[in-house]
């Protein structure tokens, strides 16, 4: 509730921002690259307070998402830079669904610190999320407390969804199946 709360005040302002580089654009200031990056870093800090609005706030079950709408959140997140994504999932997916997959991509976003490719896809009713990389840095003990192989471990903030991604799969009835190599992990749901 906390997180729902913090990203609800935010995203107000946020949208004041946008919406006023829309009155400038209007208005006849021409095209520039300072506008540009501003432009790019208020629809970036949007896309995520939502994408954290959506990760650690409150889910309702009797809500669905779009997949094109989450897609566009992740798309905006991960259009630049060293990580690229392969979004596979279409449909409605309920909130708490939502809310895993993008706790999995945060989890496994920390595996490719240089770069590659974050994936989700559906088969067969589970939903895999996967991280490819040069070289994979896998912290044993955080993937491990996914599933009942070990207990809670003590986390930064920045690892705060492998603290979250455990409860919601459990209260979703889904089982964790974590593999991986030297390039490749997979965690399947």
């Amino acid at each position: 509730m906390i997180g729902s709360r913090i990203c609800h005040d935010l995203i107000s302002p946020m949208g004041a921002v946008t919406n006023g580089l829309e009155l400038l654009e209007l208005s006849g200031m021409g095209a520039s690259p300072e506008m540009a990056l501003i432009s790019e870093s208020a629809a970036d800090a949007n896309a995520r307070i939502r994408l954290f609005r959506l990760a650690f706030g409150a889910a309702s079950e009797g809500q669905s998402l779009r997949c094109e709408g989450l897609g566009d959140i992740l798309g905006t997140i991960y259009r630049t830079g060293r990580i690229t994504l392969d979004f596979g999932l279409s449909g409605t997916v309920t909130q708490p669904l939502a809310q895993v997959v993008v706790l999995s991509l945060l989890c496994a976003e920390q595996t490719i610190p240089f770069g590659g490719t974050l994936g989700v896809a559906q088969q067969e009713g589970r939903l895999e999320v996967s991280a490819k990389g040069g070289r994979l840095q896998v912290n044993d003990v955080l993937w491990n407390s996914l599933g009942a192989m070990a207990p809670a471990p003590e986390v930064t903030p920045a690892q705060v969804q492998f603290l979250l991604l455990p409860e919601r799969l459990a209260a979703l009835g889904r089982t964790p199946e974590v593999e991986h190599g030297e390039t490749e992990l997979r965690l399947r749901f």
